[in-house]
């Protein structure tokens, strides 16, 4: 927990000296709450939501799971795919202040793995194999109450299955839970822009030989995924949703040269196809006509 507190505040602090940021919330999973970590983010005056460990905290799992009241139900609908079903309720001690949420479509798939594996340790129980101990996906739901034989513990599959698709969250905002849960998941956005600057955006190996070429080099790549970031929120915006990769591929055809006749120089820029046209009308930029004549720079002799 000492190195999360030694690399993350400083860096935050870094970051509002150098860009005069005022108001800050820092998101950040499990492995960067610690006691330290958020005395110092609230001695700061700063905001966060961070990832708590829920069966390794005993508050969590004896009390804030306990609390009785309701979650609030959200439904996010997802073009091609199952909807995803979220469920996000506050539990407060004193004054912290816990997010309890529950994705139910993740909730359903652990259900269905354990009882699974679940369904082959009966059988395999059935058949007098004591080999099955090595397997450690067995081995978490056995016990032997008398030393010799192996059963199915009862008591801790009920355990494991509190846990499913729950995550619990600590936060000193004031948001509805069900906007602290999404604010937390953003995180998974944040992934999957590094993956795509890796891969939609194929960034390749570069090596520098100064400091000043590896600060550009690190803007450049931040850069790209904040337009990205940017323009998915403008399409959302416009209910328009397009695979990344067809849109990339679309953008791509779109290009101009240059050509000369008679003396004069013109620009034609390739039809739109695909949805690279509709891109164009949600961040509310207009497309040059399919022909114009360059502006030649003026040479003086």
């Amino acid at each position: 927990m000492a190195r999360q507190f030694t690399t993350l505040i400083p860096v935050i602090d870094r970051l509002r000296s150098r860009f005069a940021i005022d108001r800050v919330c820092v998101v950040a999973d499990r492995g960067m709450i610690s006691a330290a970590t958020i005395t110092a983010l609230e001695q700061r005056g700063l905001e966060y939501i961070l990832g708590v460990r829920e069966r390794g905290s005993k508050e969590v799992r004896e009390l804030i799971l306990a609390d009785p009241s309701p979650s609030v139900p959200l439904v996010i609908p997802r073009k091609g795919r199952p909807d995803t079903e979220l469920q996000a309720k506050e539990v407060k001690l004193g004054d912290r202040r816990y997010i309890v949420c529950r994705n139910l479509v993740e909730a359903a798939q652990a259900a269905r793995t354990r009882e699974a594996v679940l369904a082959t340790l009966r059988a395999k129980l059935r058949q007098g194999d004591k080999s099955l101990v090595g397997n450690s996906a067995y081995r978490r739901y056995l016990k032997t109450p008398d030393q010799q034989h192996f059963t199915i513990d009862e008591a801790r599959v009920a355990e494991d299955a509190r846990y499913d698709g729950l995550y619990v969250l600590r936060t000193n905002l004031r948001l509805h839970p069900l906007n602290v849960m999404l604010r937390y998941r953003d995180l998974l956005v944040v992934e999957q822009l590094f993956r795509s600057e890796k891969a939609l955006l194929p960034t390749r190996p570069i090596y520098h030989q100064t400091d000043a070429a590896i600060r550009g080099h690190v803007f450049c790549s931040f850069l790209a995924l904040v337009l990205r970031k940017e323009l998915e929120e403008r399409l959302t915006a416009a209910r328009l949703k397009p695979e990344w990769r067809e849109l990339l591929t679309d953008l791509d055809r779109l290009q101009e040269i240059e050509v000369e006749q008679d003396g004069k120089h013109f620009i034609l820029r390739t039809p739109v196809t695909g949805v690279a046209g509709k891109a164009f009308q949600a961040v509310g930029a207009a497309l040059p006509p399919n022909i114009r004549e360059a502006d030649l720079p003026s040479v003086t002799v």
